[in-house]
């Protein structure tokens, strides 16, 4: 699916009846590799399957939104199997498109901040003014255990990186939030990326465990 919404834990093309937000799924390709993803462990339908034959093109992202039910839209969310900022030209093109076409509903990207790595570039401030929310992946309080957790492709770097890229957004986009797991990051190393939030002037925020 390129667009879908969800509802207890179940993930369904664009038909709901009552306010959700909006998903909109750019690629399957990540630069993670985290055993603990949803990709890993979702059992999906092949009519509900989040997982992409092809990548779709932004006027193909365009016209699936214009058929959306914006009346009940609460957040437009750019997500999906695997990291939206791979396809960074796309996903700035469609934020772009939806702030015109409906820029009362907030945006959200949920990304693993690896995008100036990705790039070989700082990309923060491209999201000014067409991005309100960042849910960056934190993961864990150290680089060792991040890329334990994560088997990123860019190895140690890669948190510095990540952490580099949550403060630095803070400049260019309203909200910005650290995402941990509860199940894959221990009730003690919670706190100790607490502590590093706080350090650092973000929110953290801990997103429950998903197995099925």
């Amino acid at each position: 699916m390129i667009i879908y919404m969800t509802e207890g834990g179940k993930y369904f093309p664009v038909n709901a009846e009552k306010p959700r937000g909006l998903y909109i799924n750019l690629t399957n390709r990540c630069n993670n590799d985290c055993p603990f993803c949803l990709r890993e462990k979702k059992v999906m339908t092949a009519e509900n399957s989040l997982w992409l034959e092809s990548e779709p093109t932004a006027d193909e992202v365009k016209k699936a939104l214009d058929a959306a039910p914006f009346d009940i839209v609460t957040e437009i969310v750019f997500c999906g199997f695997g990291e939206p900022t791979i396809r960074l030209a796309e996903l700035l093109e469609l934020l772009k498109y939806v702030k015109k076409i409906r820029p009362q509903i907030p945006t959200r990207l949920n990304t693993n901040g690896l995008g100036n790595l990705e790039h070989g570039r700082n990309i923060e401030s491209e999201f000014e003014n067409i991005l309100d929310t960042a849910s960056i992946s934190l993961n864990a309080a150290t680089a060792e255990r991040y890329l334990q957790i994560t088997r990123s492709k860019f190895g140690l770097q890669a948190y510095a990186a990540m952490l580099d890229f949550a403060q630095n957004i803070k400049n260019y986009v309203p909200n910005v939030i650290l995402t941990v797991v509860d199940k894959v990051t221990p009730p003690a190393e919670i706190e100790q990326c607490k502590k590093i939030c706080e350090e650092r002037g973000l929110k953290l925020r801990v997103r429950p465990y998903e197995d099925s």
